[in-house]
């Protein structure tokens, strides 16, 4: 094989959040351990979550690249392969295959990180084309769907959870009809205690989100003058463009093929190492003893410790509790749910768009919070109580 050969003490595939924030937080231990970085993409820097949120900013696709590759290579002294795709991971030689504008190389490594994110998992429909419903999760995505989305268009989304109720939220900021379906009979069903849905649900109703809760879409008929998305009750939905907000799928490709132990996502320890004890896994791909958490605060955690790791000290994860909030201008909403299953139950208060609901085990410990309105202010007191998911 004609290749070139380089070597690095870190090799990253991956410059999403997950890869790029590892990077930072290893740089503040300072510049002694090379570091390369591997791309499918440009490499542009910029974050996901903003996309959700980046019709209400004003901010078109390039407004979002807060640096380029080079940029960020230069100011982080890091070698970025652009435009590069792996072929092979080899575990005995400790080297990565890859394929870039300048034909194969191949990179020797120490440590390997699997910063390889996630996709969004398909929905389909019977009658809809294979592009009918679209999906954002990447700045290439976010300006094909900037490009498809015509002024006053009808959008339909799929899903009413997180990501669901903020492109809602955002598209009808911006003068768009917007209709979200879901089976789920309340918004944010999966972490929300279901007394606080409707004040989620009437809240986005009255910034003109058209709800469609407990139904599926029957069928799907597409013309030239516009689509109709059928319900199981029968209700006709018309729109024009359509997106599938339905949940991520972590990518775990590249570890199956080198036989890694993956489950949901790419099982991890306390040290977020693989079975291989030069590979590591982070953000949005990784599996650690709390699952899979695909949100900023988990993946900012796993980047600290891991940094430390990486360059010389073993360090274990510690994920305190982490509430999320859920960018909806019309109602703020801060959830910190409990773990699955857990014994206890809800007290919830409030009046308005202001609630507070408290999950309470039998003992009187507080295991999770859902916020809303003026009560998300007391987000970082309600925190400080709940139990560390994952203590150091």
């Amino acid at each position: 094989m004609n290749a070139s050969i380089t070597k690095a003490d870190v090799v990253i595939i991956g410059t999403g959040m997950a890869g790029t924030t590892l990077v930072r937080e290893m740089r503040k231990q300072g510049d002694s351990v090379t570091i390369h970085m591997i791309t499918s993409d440009d490499g542009a820097v910029y974050s996901k979550p903003m996309l959700s949120n980046a019709l209400a900013q004003g901010k078109t696709p390039d407004g979002l690249v807060q640096k380029t590759a080079a940029q960020f290579g230069e100011q982080q002294n890091v070698t970025m392969w652009t435009h590069t795709r792996v072929i092979a991971i080899n575990r005995r030689d400790k080297t990565v295959i890859v394929k870039g504008p300048e034909g194969r190389d191949v990179i020797g490594y120490e440590n390997l990180v699997l910063a390889t994110g996630a996709h969004p998992r398909p929905y389909t429909a019977q009658g809809a084309g294979e592009e009918t419903f679209k999906t954002v999760n990447s700045l290439t995505d976010y300006a094909r769907w900037r490009t498809d989305l015509s002024a006053g268009a009808r959008v339909l989304i799929v899903g009413a959870g997180l990501i669901g109720l903020e492109f809602a939220n955002d598209l009808v900021a911006q003068g768009f009809h917007v209709d979200v379906v879901d089976p789920v009979k309340i918004p944010l069903g999966r972490l929300l205690p279901e007394a606080l849905g409707p004040v989620v649900e009437n809240a986005l109703a009255d910034a003109g989100v058209n709800f469609h809760l407990g139904h599926v879409i029957a069928d799907v008929v597409e013309g030239p003058e516009g689509n109709v998305a059928h319900l199981d009750d029968g209700t006709p939905v018309p729109f024009d463009i359509a997106l599938s907000a339905i949940g991520l799928i972590p990518n775990v490709k590249l570890a199956e093929e080198i036989g890694l132990k993956v489950a949901q996502g790419i099982v991890v320890d306390r040290t977020l190492r693989t079975a291989d004890a030069n590979i590591f896994a982070l953000g949005d791909c990784a599996q650690t003893d709390a699952g899979v958490l695909p949100f900023v605060l988990p993946l900012m955690a796993e980047a600290r410790a891991l940094a430390q790791t990486l360059t010389g000290t073993d360090t274990a994860i510690d994920f305190p509790a982490m509430p999320v909030a859920v960018k909806t201008p019309a109602i703020p909403i801060v959830v910190c749910p409990p773990a699955p299953g857990t014994e206890g139950e809800w007290v919830v208060e409030g009046q308005g768009t202001d609630w507070r609901a408290v999950f309470v085990t039998p003992g009187g410990e507080i295991l999770g919070f859902a916020l809303t309105g003026a009560e998300t202010q007391g987000r970082q007191a309600l925190a400080r109580e709940v139990p560390h998911v994952l203590a150091a």
